[in-house]
């Protein structure tokens, strides 16, 4: 039976949260490369989950049109098109940061500290 994925779990979600809160205090601070990592580190997250995934791409699209950066816009448009429905079947590729600078499907190798907090919430 396939698993549908709809709410992040309540452990994880408080480390979601975390990275969207230093996201928004780096943009605050004016850290624009810090604030995309964090951007990046909440989609590793969140990716898993439609609500989750799709705000880290929504806030990538924003932080793009901030830019100016058409690749990046044009990127997310896409990612948010497809995104969340792919969440909801948990067929994301594992360690994605998201961007367009990165293959929608690409799986990537998992910063130890993510890997720790996703084996720990979520079956890896």
């Amino acid at each position: 039976m396939m698993k549908l994925n709809t709410f992040i779990p309540k452990g994880l979600r408080g480390f979601y949260l975390n990275e969207l809160n230093l996201y928004r205090f780096s943009m605050q601070s004016g850290n624009l490369s810090q604030a995309w990592h964090h951007l990046e580190r909440s989609h590793i997250l969140g990716q898993s989950y439609p609500f989750e995934h799709t705000y880290s791409h929504w806030l990538m699209l924003k932080f793009g049109l901030r830019q100016q950066n058409v690749k990046e816009i044009f990127g997310q448009l896409i990612r948010l098109l497809v995104g969340g429905w792919k969440s909801f079947i948990d067929h994301v590729p594992l360690g994605n940061t998201g961007g367009s600078n990165v293959p929608p499907l690409k799986k990537m190798e998992l910063p130890k500290d993510l890997a720790h907090i996703l084996k720990t919430y979520k079956r890896v």
